[in-house]
């Protein structure tokens, strides 16, 4: 009867200490946390494909600013006074070489791949003429300098043309992108690399 009462004794401290060890491999410690989520993947199901979106007015550019992210370069159109319920159309694709609109000139872009950006909202304001926005055709966008960003290469203004203005975006390489529309802005997003990681 000893033997049966030690031998159970020692069944039950055997899977209490083997709970125990359960519990704790399964625990994730801050620091492996933190690991995990800087080797995290990246979204980059985006495709490289154009993308676009029918207009429901030409609103005025406001201005166009980059940033830099984990996994992305970013290019913001802000567009003046217009809201998230209004829909700001887009064309994005990439081109082997940049033409300006109208003129159909050719427009020298840096890079390995070139977008062409185009977005219903002119670089002037369709009531009075006036100048919204101060890009210069074949220049480098105003304001922006893309030097150091790890996906973008260089900027140029194609033209405002028939309610839209046109940009080049020079990228690395041609790499996935996508582009959508929130609060009057849209926002072309191109991604680090096919398989990034932050």
């Amino acid at each position: 009867m000893r033997r049966w009462g030690t031998a159970l004794a020692a069944m039950v401290l055997a899977g209490g200490a083997l709970a125990a060890t359960a519990g704790a491999a399964g625990a994730v410690t801050p620091a492996a946390a933190k690991s995990a989520a800087k080797s995290a993947a990246c979204e980059t199901g985006w495709g490289s494909g154009e993308k676009t979106a029918q207009p429901a007015g030409h609103t005025p550019l406001g201005s166009i600013r980059t940033g830099r992210h984990a996994c992305y370069d970013r290019m913001v159109f802000d567009v003046k006074g217009a809201t998230a319920a209004d829909r700001v159309g887009y064309r994005v694709a990439y081109v082997d070489t940049l033409y300006q609109d109208g003129s159909g000139e050719e427009i020298p872009v840096g890079g390995g791949a070139i977008l062409d950006i185009h977005v219903a909202a002119p670089s002037y304001d369709p009531g009075t003429g006036g100048e919204s926005y101060p890009g210069r055709a074949r220049k480098p966008l105003p304001g922006v300098d893309v030097a150091g960003y790890q996906t973008f290469r260089d900027t140029r203004f194609g033209a405002s043309f028939e309610g839209e203005t046109q940009v080049g975006l020079g990228v690395r390489a041609r790499l996935p992108f996508r582009v959508f529309q929130t609060d009057g802005r849209v926002v072309v997003d191109v991604a680090h690399s096919w398989n990034a990681v932050r």
